[in-house]
C-alpha cells in the first residue's frame, strides 16, 4: 500500500493534496522548494514522501517549476499536451482531452522536444489568430527514432534528419552498423540537449541510398513502427485456418447461394477479394446482396490473429507494395472470395425501392460462389460496348446483371444528388514502376462506371449494417464525418469571396451548401483548386461508438461494413452483427461489446491516420523519383496552394511543387491570406487557380520534394 504513514509521517497522496492546495490559493505567485516544503509542515520522517509527491505532480503536468520556484500549471493556464509533429523550424502538439485542436509550436520555443514526447505547454501570443505555444517542461521522454541522410561535413559522417534540426546532428558511436555517406538511415537519440541541434544519435539501420523512392518508403515504414513480417505465432495461427475445410455444419446452417449469380469486380491486380454481389430487377424496384467474406469466422477474439489485426489496424498500400492486415494465407486464400470456389460469407440482403433507397434488410450468413473474377476495365469495355466476343463470354453467367448495375448506380447518384451529398473529387495519381522498382510514369488516376457502381452498392451495404445497428441500440463502431467548424466555413467563404465566386446563404452549414459551391464553379479553371479547398475545410472522417451521422455522405446512418479484410473495424461490426444475428439479445450485446467498440474505434482512428500518412509520404517519394527523369524540363500547371514561402503547382498529372519566393524577380514577396502571391507594391501576382508555366529545377526524393520556377515565354519541350 503506497500511501501508508510510518512513524507520523505523511503519505504521498496527502503531501499531494496539500501542494495543489497550497499553489492554488498562491496563485500565480511561484514558491521556493523550501517554502513549499515549509508550508506542507514537513519534517524529516516525511521528507522522502514530499519528494516523491513533488516529482509525481511535476511528471503529470499538475505542477511546473519556474524560475522562481513551483507555480500550479490549472492557474497559469499551463496544460499537458503530446508533440504530433515536427519540421525544421517549427512543431505541433496535441493538448490532452477530445476536440482540442493542435498547437503551433515555433522551433525556438521546442526545448528539444521530439514527437510522442508528452509536453506541459504554455501560450504565447499568436500571430495567426490559431493557439501558439511553448514548451516548459518534458513531462515523459518517448523512444525517440527518426530517418535522415549521413553527410559529410569536415571530414567526419553526420547525420542529417528528416525533420527537427536544421543542423546535422552528431553521431555519438557507429557500433556494428555499416553506413556511408548518402544512405537513408533510422537513427535512435541517445543524448538530448536543451535544442534540438545539441541531441546526439546512434545509427540504428542503415536502408541504402536516399536517392531510391524505394528505400525511402521503407525507411518512413519503419519509422511509424509497421513491420510487414508477422511474428511467427500469428503466422501458425493463420496457416492452420488455411489449410482446413469448410466443416459440414458450415453448410447446414448457413444460408445457401452458391446456385445465385454472383461476381466480384475490382482491380486486375487485387488478390484479396473481399466483396463481392448480386442484383435483380423486382417489382416495386431492386433486390440487391452484397456478399462479404466472413473473415470474423476465422479472426477470432483475442486470438492471436486478432491482437496482430488490431495493432495493424488496416492494410498499407503505397506504389505497388502492400503491408497486409492479414497474413497471405488468410487475406489472398480461405478468405478471398475467389471464383469457382466455395466460400464462406456475411451477406447484407437489401430490397430497394425505384429510387434506390433501402426499403428493408436482412443479414444473413452465407455461403457462396462467385462464378467470375471481374475486373473494372474489363466491366467499362463491356459497359461501352467494346467488349471483344473472349471477354463478353467470361462475363456470360452475370453479364445480364452488369447493366443493371449500371442503371442502379445513376438512380443512387440522382439520390445523392438529392440529398446534397457535395460531388468531391479526389486528386490520386497512379505510379508506374519498372522491374528495378523505379518511377517511370506518373498519370492521373481514371474512374471509370464500373468503380462507380461498386461504389455505391458498398455504400448501401455500409447503410443498411449501421441503420440495424442504431435501430437495434447495438454497441458499434460506426464511421462518423462531423460538420466543418465555424473556422473553416469563415476561411472558404472568405477565399470564394476574394476569388468573385457565389456564397451559399446559410446560417447552418449543410453539405447541401458545399454542393451548391463546387455546382457554381463545375467547368471553370477555378474548379479544381477550389475542390481542394472545400476537402480541406471539411473535418476528417473517423470511427466512433456513437452514430453521429456522415456529413459528407449526408447520411444519418453510415459504418464500414464491406472490407473486412483490410480494415479492423469492419472486422470488428462483422463479429458484433454476428452474435446480435445469432442471440437477438441487445441488452448482453452492450454488456459484452460496449469497452471493445471505443477501444476499437480509437484504434482504429489512429492506424487510419497512420497509414494515410505512410501513404501519402511514399507517394511523394516515387513522385520526386519520376520527376528527377525530367529535371530541365517544362510543364503547364496551375496554382494550387500559397504560403509564406512561395507557391505551389500542380501538374496534371498529380506531381505538385514548389515555387519558391527566392526563385522569383527580387521584391517585396506577400502571402495575401492564402489566396495569392503577389507583390506587396506591385502588380504581379499569382492567385489560386492561375493556369502558368514551370520548369523542374530541383528534386529530393529523399523529402519527396520538387522545386519549379517559373518559365517566361514560348518552350519547344512543354510536357502537359
Amino acid at each position: 500500500m503506497p500511501n501508508m504513514t510510518f512513524g507520523g509521517a505523511e503519505s504521498v497522496e496527502s503531501y499531494r493534496k496539500k501542494i495543489l492546495t497550497i499553489l492554488k490559493k498562491n496563485g500565480r505567485s511561484p514558491l521556493s522548494d523550501r517554502e513549499l516544503a515549509t508550508k506542507c509542515r514537513t519534517n524529516r520522517g516525511g521528507a522522502a514522501n514530499f519528494r516523491k509527491a513533488v516529482d509525481e505532480l511535476r511528471k503529470e503536468g499538475a505542477i511546473c517549476e519556474r524560475r522562481r520556484g513551483y507555480v500550479s500549471s490549472a492557474i497559469m493556464g499551463f496544460y499537458p499536451a503530446t508533440i504530433v509533429r515536427l519540421s525544421r523550424t517549427f512543431g505541433f502538439a496535441r493538448p490532452e482531452g477530445e476536440g482540442a485542436a493542435d498547437v503551433f509550436i515555433p522551433g525556438k520555443f521546442l526545448q528539444g522536444a521530439m514527437p510522442k514526447d508528452r509536453v506541459l505547454i504554455g501560450n504565447i501570443p499568436s500571430r495567426s489568430g490559431k493557439p501558439e505555444g511553448e514548451v516548459l517542461s518534458i513531462l515523459e521522454e518517448a523512444d525517440s527514432r527518426l530517418t535522415g541522410v549521413i553527410i559529410e561535413e569536415g571530414g567526419k559522417l553526420l547525420f542529417r534528419p528528416d525533420c527537427m534540426a536544421k543542423t546535422p546532428l552528431m553521431i555519438q558511436r557507429k557500433d556494428s552498423v555499416l553506413f556511408q555517406e548518402g544512405d537513408k538511415v533510422l537513427a535512435q537519440v541517445i543524448f538530448r540537449g536543451q535544442r534540438h541541434a545539441e541531441h546526439k544519435v546512434k545509427i540504428v539501420f542503415s536502408f541504402g541510398v536516399a536517392t531510391r523512392a524505394s528505400v525511402c518508403a521503407e525507411a518512413m515504414v519503419a519509422l511509424h513502427g509497421v513491420t510487414e513480417a508477422f511474428p511467427e505465432d500469428v503466422l501458425q495461427e493463420a496457416e492452420a485456418i488455411a489449410n482446413a475445410h469448410i466443416p459440414a455444419e458450415e453448410y447446414e446452417k448457413r444460408l445457401d447461394l452458391r446456385e445465385t449469380p454472383i461476381f466480384t469486380i475490382d482491380s486486375a491486380h487485387s488478390k484479396d477479394l473481399d466483396d463481392a454481389v448480386s442484383l435483380e430487377k423486382t417489382e416495386t424496384g431492386y433486390r440487391l446482396g452484397v456478399h462479404i467474406a466472413d473473415v470474423s469466422r476465422y479472426v477470432r477474439p483475442k486470438s492471436k490473429l486478432d491482437e496482430e489485426a488490431l495493432r495493424r489496424g488496416t492494410s498499407i498500400y503505397y506504389a505497388d507494395h502492400v503491408i497486409p492486415m492479414l497474413p497471405k494465407s488468410l487475406s489472398n486464400g480461405i478468405c478471398s472470395l475467389n471464383p469457382c470456389e466455395d466460400r464462406l460469407a456475411f451477406s447484407a440482403l437489401m430490397e430497394l425501392d425505384e429510387r434506390g433507397e433501402i426499403v428493408s434488410y436482412d443479414f444473413r450468413k452465407t455461403v457462396i460462389r462467385s462464378a467470375v473474377k471481374g475486373i473494372y476495365s474489363e466491366v467499362n469495355e463491356i459497359l461501352s460496348g467494346t467488349a471483344s466476343e473472349t471477354l463478353l463470354d467470361k462475363y456470360k453467367d452475370v453479364r445480364h446483371m452488369i447493366p443493371l448495375m449500371e442503371t442502379l448506380c445513376d438512380i443512387r447518384l440522382e439520390e445523392r444528388k438529392r440529398r446534397g451529398a457535395p460531388e468531391l473529387e479526389t486528386d490520386e495519381g497512379t505510379l508506374i514502376l519498372n522491374e528495378e522498382g523505379i518511377c517511370i510514369d506518373v498519370t492521373a488516376r481514371q474512374r471509370g462506371k464500373s468503380e462507380c457502381m461498386i461504389e455505391e452498392m458498398m455504400l448501401l451495404a455500409n447503410e443498411a449494417a449501421a441503420k440495424m445497428a442504431r435501430e437495434h441500440q447495438l454497441p458499434f463502431v460506426y464511421r462518423v464525418h462531423e460538420k466543418p467548424t465555424t473556422e473553416k466555413i469563415e476561411n472558404l467563404e472568405k477565399i470564394l469571396l476574394r476569388l468573385g465566386l457565389e456564397v451559399p446563404v446559410f446560417t447552418d452549414i449543410k453539405p447541401v451548401h458545399l454542393a451548391q459551391i463546387l455546382d457554381n464553379a463545375r467547368g471553370t479553371d477555378i474548379y479544381p483548386v477550389l475542390n481542394v479547398m472545400v476537402l480541406r475545410s471539411m473535418a476528417k472522417a473517423a470511427y466512433a461508438p456513437e452514430p453521429i451521422g456522415h456529413f459528407g455522405l449526408a447520411l444519418k446512418d453510415y459504418a464500414h461494413f464491406t472490407s473486412p479484410i483490410r480494415r479492423y473495424p469492419d472486422l470488428a461490426i462483422h463479429r458484433i452483427l454476428s452474435s446480435y444475428c445469432n442471440s437477438h439479445d441487445a441488452a448482453a450485446m452492450r454488456q459484452r461489446y460496449a469497452g471493445f467498440v471505443v477501444q476499437a474505434s480509437q484504434q482504429s482512428s489512429d492506424t487510419e491516420l497512420r497509414a494515410i500518412t505512410i501513404e501519402r509520404d511514399c507517394d511523394d517519394c516515387y513522385k520526386a523519383e519520376y520527376m528527377q527523369q525530367h529535371l530541365g524540363e517544362v510543364f503547364d500547371g496551375i496554382v494550387s496552394g500559397i504560403t509564406d514561402f512561395g507557391f505551389y503547382v500542380s501538374l496534371s498529372n498529380t506531381v505538385e511543387g514548389l515555387v519558391h519566393v527566392a526563385s522569383l524577380p527580387e521584391s517585396d514577396w506577400i502571402n495575401d491570406e492564402n489566396i495569392a502571391f503577389r507583390e506587396e507594391q506591385g502588380d504581379i501576382s499569382y492567385r489560386l487557380g492561375d493556369t502558368v508555366r514551370v520548369q523542374c529545377t530541383k528534386i529530393d526524393v529523399n523529402s519527396g520534394n520538387v522545386d519549379f520556377a517559373l518559365v517566361n515565354g514560348e518552350d519547344d519541350t512543354i510536357h502537359a
